[in-house]
């Protein structure tokens, strides 16, 4: 993998959870909304909108970069718009980068995997 392809996976990777993070924050605070006089609604959903908008221009460049098969792709995107789907992008992707540099360690070594 070359450092422009683990470059934007790191970057995707970074923002996943965030993203996440601001999305349950939304949830709560439409929740909060309807059952209180507290709103946080428009501030929230403009961060939440800015992470997401975010998520989607970096998932672009990852997928360009890294090549994803479409289903992989498809499956990264669909993690964007579920809840807490951020949380699992961000552990796929940082497992892949972790499979990457042991990859690279071994082919440094050589050592073949059988």
């Amino acid at each position: 993998m070359d450092i422009k392809t683990a470059t934007a996976l790191r970057r995707l990777r970074l923002v996943s959870a965030p993203e996440a993070v601001s999305f349950l924050l939304l949830l709560v605070c439409s929740v909060l909304k309807r059952t209180t006089d507290f709103d946080a609604v428009p501030v929230m959903g403009t961060i939440h909108g800015i992470l997401f908008i975010l998520y989607v221009i970096l998932w672009a460049d990852a997928w360009n970069r890294a090549r994803w098969p479409l289903g992989t792709a498809a499956l990264y995107f669909l993690l964007s718009v579920l809840p807490t789907g951020g949380f699992f992008a961000e552990r796929r992707l940082r497992r892949a980068a972790e499979d990457s540099v042991i990859a690279a360690r071994a082919r440094k070594e050589g050592i073949v995997n059988a």
